[in-house]
């Protein structure tokens, strides 16, 4: 199956990590889909990747973050664009910093854990039986190592979001060793950020985006986690066809 064949739902897409994947999906020839319950952030994406491939972007506003938005999302993109072969989900990769636990109130940890890890399950429920029995279908989480430590101050509920998410795609992957589809994890342990934004301990949303399309172009791995260290491992890993 060539890469104008495949449709890529890019759950997260219009977000700064989901943005640059989208691009480079678009760059490499593939379809791709965008659900947002934002149309604003929608119309900046479409000014944002090549105007050459914007054909080949379908724009859905969605919630995914319930159980019921992702089942009437995931309906209403099948009648646009008749199939879904591949997905990535940047939704378990966030940022947060309202301060300490004992400042914060229960609704915002329960904000944090929606945006963090119950969309990242209520969209997988959702998108997952389109390509899991699928030998040429992907599933791809993008994570970050916020789960595993506090990265500063006032960084706690990111934190617990972040754990969550990580320990939901080990659970996938331990619930469902044998399923056809490629089913991936990129874990960033670093920030992701836009050209202008970029500082010490960030990568570029592009060259990420650059190695995850990468990834789902190739198809030749499975229930594998890429930890993501040093812009040095974007290229190591991925750009050079380790995986």
């Amino acid at each position: 199956m060539s890469s104008s064949d495949r449709v890529v739902l890019a759950l997260g897409g219009a977000g700064t990590v989901g943005s640059g994947i989208v691009k480079a999906l678009l760059d490499k020839g593939f379809r791709v889909a965008v659900i947002s319950r934002d149309g604003n952030r929608l119309e900046k994406l479409q000014n944002f990747i090549t105007p050459s491939t914007k054909d080949h972007l379908y724009t859905l506003v969605g919630d995914v973050g319930t159980e019921e938005g992702a089942e009437a999302a995931k309906t209403s993109l099948l009648k646009s664009v008749g199939k879904v072969t591949d997905v990535v989900s940047s939704l378990g990769f966030s940022w947060w910093q309202g301060g300490p636990p004992h400042t914060q109130t229960l609704k915002e940890l329960h904000q944090v854990l929606e945006t963090l890890l119950l969309s990242t399950f209520t969209s997988w429920k959702a998108f997952f039986p389109l390509v899991k029995d699928s030998a040429s279908g992907t599933y791809t989480f993008i994570t970050g190592g916020a789960g595993e430590r506090l990265l500063m101050p006032g960084t706690g509920f990111l934190t617990l979001g972040a754990a969550g998410a990580l320990a939901f795609c080990q659970v996938v992957r331990e619930e469902y060793p044998d399923v056809p589809c490629k089913l991936n994890e990129v874990k960033v342990n670093m920030g992701v950020a836009t050209a202008e934004r970029m500082g010490p301990g960030y990568i570029n949303h592009l060259d990420l985006g650059e190695a995850v399309a990468s990834l789902v172009e190739k198809r030749n791995t499975s229930h594998k986690v890429f930890s993501i260290n040093s812009p040095a491992d974007l290229k190591t890993v991925f750009l050079e066809e380790k995986v």
